[in-house]
């Protein structure tokens, strides 16, 4: 289905146009009718789905047609990460590019006073569209600096990692300060008993769209070591011996091992930086302006990367440690072979991880190819590997209703593209 095909107004569709964006994504295809009709929405998709542009183009396009306060602040999109709340604002900033009066602030703490004061200034003159991290958009709140009595949508994105971060209170006070009547979307990438709990007690009588965690893409080409925990750092070492890595991001679950492995890969003279929650706000968006820009080469991080971030070109993804679970593994991977490139993910499994890796490959319903150990780390523990279940037949996809539009100027010479949002 395209844009086309929706109601999304005429400035909305401009600017998709510009942005060569024609066919929607599944969850865009079933959510954006949904919002345009005034429905609370409930909806369950991993990221890389387009969830931003389901919840995003509805409420711009709604927002430009007008019937809303001047001096209110009509939308917030709450994010659990400053990164997260900078990626939106980005999207918005290109959505938006035709709309003269619809404009987004971002609201993110970990920065200096001054910023503080900005974000003062821009809530308390009425800005559109605000998003925001919560514990700072209660901190504004608390001040006197926003007002949302007024408001007429309410977007919760990565609900389940707002909930892993503390925020269910937070979130409650906000909820709070909002009109009865104002329309509210959810995103969340799991389906946990408390985001059930928590949608019942935000969202009237929502529509729940909830797409399958898909399995990674096929470009991926997944390999596993299979060792002993004391052999991990030499595995990394012999990985980038091999020369020529660039655009790489290794995944730790803790900080500590972050900080080790890129000290570690430093001594091998690779230009790496690290990304964990000890760093200020001001040297984690360095270092990720730096490794977007190409300046470094390797990215050492813990999970605040796995989810929410847009980079097309990583080559390599390092699982230093095996995932939680399977949505985990396929948001970690799914940072590689993107924007129809190849990839290549590594997980490095220890002995007290086969089990875990074991039901990854039940889901991704096959084995994950183990690579041999370097010979100078002598052998690793055994592997067996768990039967996997056969694959699954996919259903059709659900297709939206049509309407006509009046032709758009656009000459009937134009090849439409067939890239998504």
């Amino acid at each position: 289905m395209t844009f086309e095909e929706t109601y999304l107004n005429d400035n909305i569709l401009d600017a998709l146009y510009d942005m060569h964006f024609e066919e929607m994504t599944p969850i865009q295809e079933r959510c954006i009718p949904e919002i345009l009709n005034g429905r609370d929405v409930l909806g369950v998709a991993q990221t890389g789905t387009g969830k931003t542009a389901a919840y995003l183009l509805p409420i711009l396009s709604m927002l430009d047609d007008g019937g809303y306060p001047e001096d209110a602040i009509n939308c917030v999109v709450m994010s659990p990460t400053r990164e997260l709340a900078q990626q939106i604002d980005q999207a918005m900033e290109g959505f938006s590019y035709y709309l003269q009066d619809v404009s987004s602030i971002a609201v993110y703490g970990g920065n200096d006073g001054s910023r503080f004061d900005q974000e003062m200034k821009s809530l308390r003159g009425g800005a559109p569209v605000v998003i925001a991290t919560p514990g700072r958009l209660l901190s504004h709140l608390k001040v006197g600096n926003l007002d949302l009595s007024r408001t007429s949508f309410f977007v919760l994105d990565e609900a389940d990692r707002m909930l892993d971060m503390g925020f269910s209170e937070d979130i409650m006070q906000i909820n709070a300060l909002l009109p009865k009547d104002c329309q509210k979307v959810m995103f969340s990438a799991t389906m946990p008993s408390k985001i059930r709990e928590l949608a019942v007690s935000l969202l009237r009588n929502p529509v729940e769209v909830k797409l399958k965690v898909s399995r990674p893409a096929e470009k991926i080409h997944q390999m596993a070591y299979v060792c002993y925990e004391p052999q991990k750092v030499g595995i990394v070492e012999h990985i980038f011996r091999q020369g020529g890595l660039q655009r790489v991001i290794i995944f730790c679950g803790k900080k500590d091992k972050v900080k080790d492995i890129n000290r570690t890969l430093q001594r091998l003279k690779i230009n790496c930086a690290p990304m964990h929650s000890d760093l200020s706000q001001a040297e984690r968006d360095e270092v990720m302006y730096r490794f977007k820009a190409g300046q470094v080469d390797v990215l050492v991080a813990t999970d605040i990367v796995a989810r929410g971030i847009d980079i097309d070109d990583i080559r390599m993804v390092i699982n230093f440690d095996v995932p939680h679970d399977s949505e985990d593994y396929v948001h970690r991977i799914g940072r590689t072979a993107r924007a129809d490139r190849d990839g290549e993910a590594i997980t490095l499994v220890s002995d007290r991880d086969i089990l875990r890796f074991q039901k990854i490959e039940q889901f991704l319903q096959k084995e994950v190819e183990k690579l041999p150990l370097p010979e100078d780390l002598g052998e690793g523990p055994e592997y067996k590997a768990a039967p996997v279940a056969k694959k699954s037949s996919r259903g059709s996809r659900h297709r939206g209703r049509d309407r006509g539009r009046k032709d758009r100027g656009r000459g009937r010479g134009h090849q439409k593209s067939n890239k998504k949002a």
